[in-house]
């Protein structure tokens, strides 16, 4: 089919009625768009029947998974012209376009019938989630899906997230490296628990064990790491025993629902809550404040949304659901401090880190860029391709203000309602060493409002 490209990019632009902002480059070699800019490759015409047979990401990323298309230049840039396009459309659901009454898309749809044929394409990548049935958020859906995304393979991880083996937002408080700005955010966090020897901490979604190890060995605390990974639960246990810490932390494969041991001093939440689903979030909520003795802190650090017009329909991004985060939900931050409160927790601070974890999910494409050919060995071509796609992507939407995500500190209340915390709250900011009141008014005696 002699220049392909050009009926390609002449079909879109009527779709949209405006120039494509990439540039596209076809099966038979040809090309068209303009000049310079990032260049969308189809290598195979079965990319167009996937989207038709799926249309919307779900097509457009089963072909990326399948190696049917591909970029080349900046992948940022030509996710930013391409997102810009979508979101700025989707704004708002009176936007959207009916795909069989409107006569755009069915003009789009029989111009890609003549270039790609009517027959179905080869099933989707075996990377993709297996059809999931019953009840959402079940302890044994739960495990599924935990599985699927972290029991990818350690070494894999290993070269993604580099030795800190922390897969959720750094904190880039002073520049540094990666490793250093992890760091710093498990410092934080320990410092909003107001850690001491001695403390029961329990980590939820403790995963590689980097928050316990921290604890452990920074704070004295005696810790409790839980997570559903099998395979994350044996790269902890290794490392932790590396460290000389096994007499003061404890990693288990179990459920946050199956906690029984409690009363915590403590407990970190740290980019679990997320796979937790607007269906058990209240008895989430209420199984971490009856583990928590009164007073006690509880650090909630969770990727959010924007608020929707209509917060009663359900919505999903079907490429995160079938590749990436199987039955993932993100919520508003004011939902999730709502449903907190209501477990009977006070809300103390909300730190954004937006704008970091933009910066961390782009030191990890660039960590898997570097190591590509390990990271295929070490899973799949299309496994890879999911984890850098996905990425990429999602540092734009932080970049966007697409999501966010947020550190949300509350304390079970003690009789009378004391928290026990200082006036200044963000003595926290303040790392070990430095003096003020800030860090006098930590010390246990202290008088919290001198």
């Amino acid at each position: 089919m002699a220049r392909a490209a050009s009926r390609l990019t002449a079909l879109a632009e009527e779709l949209l009625s405006e120039p494509l902002p990439v540039r596209i480059r076809a099966w038979d070699g040809s090309e068209s768009g303009p000049p310079g800019a990032p260049v969308l490759v189809i290598r195979h015409r079965r990319a167009l029947r996937r989207l038709l047979w799926k249309p919307g990401e779900l097509g457009l990323a089963r072909a990326w998974v399948a190696g049917e298309i591909d970029v080349e230049g900046d992948l940022y840039e030509l996710l930013d012209r391409v997102a810009g396009l979508l979101w700025e459309r989707g704004a708002d659901a009176k936007d959207a376009v009916h795909p069989v009454r409107d006569p755009a898309v069915r003009a789009f749809a029989a111009g890609l019938l003549k270039l790609a044929g009517p027959w179905p394409p080869p099933a989707p990548p075996v990377e993709e989630v297996r059809r999931r049935t019953g009840p959402l958020h079940t302890k044994r859906r739960d495990k599924e899906a935990i599985s699927h995304h972290y029991d990818v393979g350690n070494d894999f991880y290993a070269l993604v997230l580099g030795p800190s083996m922390v897969y959720s937002c750094a904190y880039w408080e002073d520049g540094g490296t990666l490793e250093e700005a992890q760091r710093d955010k498990l410092d934080l966090v320990c410092r909003k628990l107001a850690l001491k020897e001695g403390d029961r901490l329990l980590d939820v979604g403790c995963g590689w064990g980097s928050m316990a190890i921290h604890a452990a060995r920074e704070y004295g605390a005696r810790v409790t790491g839980i997570t559903l990974s099998r395979e994350q639960a044996a790269h902890a246990r290794k490392r932790i025993a590396e460290e000389g810490l096994t007499d003061r932390i404890e990693i288990r494969v179990q459920d946050y629902r199956d906690v029984a041991d409690g009363p915590y001093d403590a407990i970190s939440s740290i980019g679990m809550a997320e796979h937790v689903g607007s269906v058990r979030y209240r008895e989430y909520a209420d199984v971490l404040f009856a583990l928590l003795k009164p007073g006690g802190r509880l650090l909630n650090h969770q990727i959010a949304r924007r608020p929707e017009k209509d917060e009663d329909a359900y919505r999903i991004d079907e490429f995160i659901d079938s590749y990436v985060f199987p039955d993932g939900e993100l919520a508003p931050v004011g939902r999730t401090l709502s449903l907190l409160e209501e477990a009977g927790f006070e809300a103390r601070d909300v730190q954004a880190l937006r704008e970091h974890y933009a910066l961390t999910l782009r030191h990890w494409v660039a960590n898997l860029e570097r190591h590509w050919e390990e990271a295929v060995r070490a899973t799949s071509p299309g496994r890879a391709r999911v984890w850098r796609l996905y990425m990429a992507a999602s540092a734009l939407s932080f970049e966007r203000n697409r999501i966010g995500v947020n550190q949300i500190l509350a304390v079970r209340p003690q009789d009378g309602g004391s928290a026990r915390l200082p006036l200044r709250t963000r003595a926290w900011t303040e790392k070990p060493g430095e003096t003020g009141k800030a860090e006098e008014a930590e010390k246990p005696g202290a008088d919290p409002y001198a």
